[in-house]
């Protein structure tokens, strides 16, 4: 069931709100960003992420295929969210950084399932060897 969240940078300048379905589940990539980031994430539809303070605070970050655009706070330089435009993802998405939505209670992250994916070879539909790092 779809909730709203709401999530801020470390300084909170940048605010948004975003509706999630956690029982669809959530995911970590071991690519060389994700997994340096520890990033754990929701993929959510393009019209689900209203950003609700500080977009001109916003900067963005793109590597390799340049697929996804990493947006940061010039601030604190927390990451709340990615996004892009795939059709395998249905078109527009986010990426939200489930540790930045302040109203995320951990009993409602763990129980949420989570999917590992093997970005590090491009092989995006199995889980890597190795997961404890992630």
């Amino acid at each position: 069931m779809k909730k709203t969240y709401h999530g801020s940078c470390h300084c909170q300048a940048v605010r948004f709100e975003c509706s999630i379905d956690l029982d669809a589940g959530t995911s970590k990539c071991n690519c060389s960003f994700c997994g340096k980031l520890r990033f754990w994430k929701a993929f959510i539809g393009g019209d689900a992420l209203q950003i609700l303070a500080g977009a001109d605070n916003l900067t963005q970050y793109q590597f390799g295929s340049k697929t996804i655009t990493h947006s940061f706070c010039r601030t604190c330089g927390v990451k709340p969210f990615g996004q892009g435009n795939l059709e395998v993802m249905g078109g527009p998405f986010y990426a939200v950084n489930l540790s930045v939505l302040d109203d995320l209670s951990l009993e409602e992250l763990l129980a949420a399932p989570l999917e590992y994916q093997d970005g590090l070879h491009d092989n995006w539909g199995e889980a890597p060897a190795e997961i404890r790092h992630l």
